[in-house]
């Protein structure tokens, strides 16, 4: 059998072999993957056959050759065991020398090891299907891969020596409060109740830390929109996947070499307003957008969307701070309102240590401010390992009504509820 060394020369040759013959075709590898795996077995077939009558080094394993050669050239090198990989959430490199993976919310110190050419080059590959760039002048770019993962990719001289590169895989888990159920993350009653609220077109906030599952929660939430609806997404880059008949997905764009044709997030959102929506999702709020995005919730038209914080409380103090970003004519004394009578529910998440992700708290926003405080009651709250039901109501019962749902029921589902509940309706 060849030793270690000889597989990787012939590993090599079939590389250049196979490169050559995709040049020579004009095969394009992002396009016709189909066509560069056969062509792969068909370079392995006849170079096994010289190897018989020459001093060729031989193959060892043929199977890991095909898929080295593969990866390298329709694939993404190196990095594509872990792309491949399922367990596999998320994947970095400090250093050519360093790639690291985050598998089940635990980070690991991998054995890849690239050059600073192979890195640069796995960029470039990375970022030609999306059309964007990186470069001394724009040091910064957010992107998507073919599979659905966000990348994300800083260079020198903004970082000290090397580049720093951010894979974070699409892995969408869950596509309904279904399957969310199964993996633990929320209890069939509470999932019950948001479902009900989204169908209702109550205003929903998804709040959580990086990598709490925000996004895919966001997803699962936005199943139970009625078919009959037309949705509009805004994002940075694309990573919701709703299965929706009517929907109109946007992202934003880097300005090109000479610095223009940038359109922000909170361009998007006024786009979507001239769109017809009866529903507008925000991937992510960052910035002023979150001015418009109340604007918009303000004016009846339901909507959802994600937000960085710590809390459902913290996720409110903040959609009352970031639209003050969009210029000094915004004041505290218009926002504040504006957010309490916008939004209707925030439901936070987070990561365990050992990286299960679970829901914490859901809470409602009656509408009721005291000065720059506003009022919020907790609807579904952490008791130990358990999310159980709190002694809040969320606003708009009637909306409810008119969807179909009792909501006495949805909230305290096989128990009488009595005066208490309407007493607190009374009192919105």
């Amino acid at each position: 059998m060849a030793g270690r060394g000889s597989w990787t020369d012939a590993t090599t040759l079939v590389e250049g072999e196979v490169r050559e013959l995709v040049r020579r075709r004009g095969i394009d590898p992002g396009r016709d993957p189909a066509v560069v795996r056969h062509l792969v077995d068909e370079v392995i077939a006849d170079y096994e056959e010289r190897t018989l009558t020459s001093d060729l080094p031989g193959i060892a394993d043929r199977e890991v050759t095909a898929r080295m050669v593969y990866d390298a050239v329709a694939g993404f090198g190196p990095l594509q065991q872990h792309l491949d990989d399922p367990t596999i959430e998320e994947i970095w490199i400090n250093a050519p020398g360093r790639v690291f993976v985050a598998r089940r919310g635990r980070s690991e110190l991998t054995n890849t090891i690239l050059t600073s050419d192979q890195v640069a080059d796995l960029v470039e590959r990375m970022l030609k299907s999306s059309g964007r760039r990186v470069d001394l002048s724009t040091p910064f770019v957010d992107a998507m891969l073919p599979d659905g993962s966000r990348l994300h990719v800083v260079i020198p001289d903004v970082t000290r020596q090397h580049w720093s590169v951010n894979i974070r895989k699409f892995v969408l888990s869950a596509s309904s409060m279904d399957e969310l159920i199964a993996y633990g993350t929320i209890p069939p009653d509470a999932a019950r109740f948001l479902e009900a609220s989204v169908a209702s077109g109550l205003n929903v906030i998804v709040a959580g830390g990086t990598q709490a599952g925000k996004t895919t929660f966001l997803n699962c939430l936005a199943s139970a929109i009625p078919g009959r609806e037309r949705v509009v997404s805004c994002e940075e880059v694309f990573e919701l996947k709703l299965g929706l008949p009517d929907w109109v997905a946007m992202q934003t764009r880097q300005p090109n070499l000479e610095g223009n044709g940038e359109i922000r997030l909170r361009r998007l959102v006024k786009e979507a307003l001239r769109m017809r929506p009866d529903r507008l999702i925000v991937g992510e709020v960052r910035q002023e957008e979150a001015l418009d995005l109340l604007i918009a919730l303000n004016s009846g038209l339901p909507g959802m969307c994600s937000l960085h914080a710590n809390s459902a409380r913290e996720a409110i103090t903040k959609l009352c701070t970031l639209p003050l970003l969009a210029g000094e004519n915004v004041s505290h004394n218009f926002v504040v309102p504006t957010v309490a009578a916008s939004v209707d529910l925030v439901v936070h998440l987070s990561k365990e240590a050992a990286g299960r992700r679970r829901v914490t708290e859901i809470v409602a926003v009656p509408g009721r401010t005291e000065g720059d405080v506003i009022e919020v009651a907790q609807i579904y709250r952490r008791f130990g390992d358990d999310l159980v039901r709190a002694d809040g109501y969320p606003p708009h019962a009637d909306r409810y009504t008119r969807a179909g749902y009792d909501l006495p029921t949805l909230l305290n589902p096989g128990q009488a509820t009595g005066d208490r509940f309407f007493a607190e309706l009374t009192d919105r």
